[in-house]
């Protein structure tokens, strides 16, 4: 009962600490205050270019990650529900924290600004996916107003500092939040973890992760383009390069997951996941100029990249480091991210000015619009992957021992991945104890019949 108080007192608190903050530095901005000029064209364009890819973003996010983890059979529960709290907390926090480190005076909300922070929302979501079914609720927000912390300042270096192109987030979101949730989760290891019982699927809940799945996969192109909304080339092009990405992770996926099953049958569990890498694996090269080929080839060695790491990779992490990643997030935003992250690097180096048109450059490469030097680019993507794999570890480390302290209550080892320690849930006897009766109206039924045929 002390765990359930300490965690609405922390809700309430942190709400009105935010209410209060929102107060003093959070304003609209001017296209939606009271001075607003209607009949600005570029506002109304730029509106109508960006909202329905927010929106798509915004299913992802709430509908997507929220449903792709209700795999676990007795924690279904608390997927759907905590991956909506732990958004809907990220996007009032992250809004302030990006605000602090991008904005000069007040922080004026756009649909960009909301979108950006739907952004922070996944890169924590993928953390909770690392440890699902393992933090308490209280631990997850903790890990969630830290990460924020650490996300910013990583977004702000990559972005602002070293100008890398990373126009769908594989390394500031995926890579970011795979390997601090993965951090998180080392620090966290019990023996509890360890072949646990309840860490497991059913098929009905298998089922609602595909719908999970499957509003990702349909709205991957919108991630990967959002930010190229109002240059209609460049968002195109986004489109068409995930589109083809995801496609040949999907079709990876089904053929490497049959291969190395020893009865050549698939696995749900890389249907669900790995049929998305090629969507992360697009992200740093979305807009690039790498061709509808070279898309396909790069959503093709995502998928046979997850599904080895499902099946090879994870086990082996856990017996060598202890290393828990329920939701394989290594597998699906890990090490995809990373792979996407190279190919830019290498993309970045062979580039030219003569490649990439002369009106694209400056949305694509900032610095090299007005150096010209693509080696150097090349370098600050190599950089970048440095920095955010430091910064995510690191971070993740010491979120993860900070979740250790004693006021913040952890879940005991008997309701790991379960939903009864926290959600009022229908006890399971109830179906049995009607079973027996339905049972018996069978033959009582049958009988009736029976004798009614007799007697006519």
């Amino acid at each position: 009962m002390l765990a359930e108080s300490r965690l609405s007192i922390f809700l309430l608190a942190i709400q009105i600490i935010f209410i209060i903050l929102y107060g003093v530095f959070v304003d609209y901005d001017v296209a939606a205050g009271p001075k607003t000029n209607e009949s600005n064209h570029e506002d109304v364009k730029e509106f109508e270019a960006l909202y329905p890819m927010f929106q798509d973003v915004h299913v992802m996010i709430f509908a997507g990650f929220g449903f792709l983890m209700t795999f676990l059979k007795r924690y279904s529960y608390g997927a759907v529900g905590f991956n909506l709290l732990i958004a809907a907390f990220v996007i009032q926090w992250a809004i302030l924290m990006r605000g602090s480190l991008h904005a000069t005076g007040q922080i004026h909300v756009t649909v960009d600004t909301i979108m950006n922070a739907d952004f922070a929302a996944g890169a924590v979501l993928i953390s909770f996916g690392a440890v699902l079914g393992v933090l308490s609720p209280f631990q997850l927000l903790v890990m969630a107003l830290l990460e924020v912390v650490v996300y910013a300042l990583n977004e702000w270096v990559l972005a602002d500092i070293l100008e890398i192109n990373d126009i769908g987030g594989s390394l500031i979101i995926h890579t970011f939040g795979a390997y601090f949730g993965l951090a998180v989760s080392l620090m966290q290891w019990r023996k509890g973890l360890k072949d646990n019982p309840k860490e497991g699927s059913v098929y009905h809940s298998d089922i609602f992760a595909m719908i999970g799945t499957l509003f990702l996969w349909l709205f991957w192109p919108s991630f990967n383009g959002a930010l190229a909304a109002s240059t209609p080339s460049i968002a195109q092009r986004c489109i068409a390069n995930t589109i083809y990405s995801i496609v040949g992770s999907t079709i990876a996926s089904f053929a490497l997951s049959s291969i190395v099953n020893k009865e050549n049958k698939l696995d749900m569990v890389h249907i669900q996941n790995s049929t998305l890498a090629g969507g992360v694996a697009a992200g740093a090269v979305a807009n690039l100029y790498i061709s509808p080929m070279g898309a396909l080839m790069i959503g093709t060695a995502a998928g046979i990249l997850s599904v080895v790491g499902y099946k090879y990779i994870t086990p082996a992490l856990a017996r060598a480091i202890k290393l828990h990643d329920t939701c394989g997030v290594h597998n699906l935003h890990g090490m995809p991210g990373i792979l996407s992250a190279f190919v830019a690097v290498v993309v970045a180096r062979l580039s030219t000015t003569s490649t990439i048109p002369e009106h694209e450059i400056e949305n694509i490469y900032p610095r090299v619009a007005v150096d010209g030097d693509f080696q150097h680019q090349a370098n600050m993507q190599m950089a970048g992957v440095a920095v955010t794999l430091g910064t995510s570890i690191v971070g993740g480390i010491l979120t993860g021992l900070m979740l250790r302290a004693p006021i913040i209550t952890a879940t005991e080892e008997e309701y790991l991945f379960d939903d009864k320690k926290y959600w009022i849930v229908e006890e399971e006897d109830k179906d049995e104890t009607v079973k027996p009766l339905r049972d018996n109206m069978i033959p009582l039924t049958a009988a009736a019949n029976g004798a009614q045929i007799a007697e006519e």
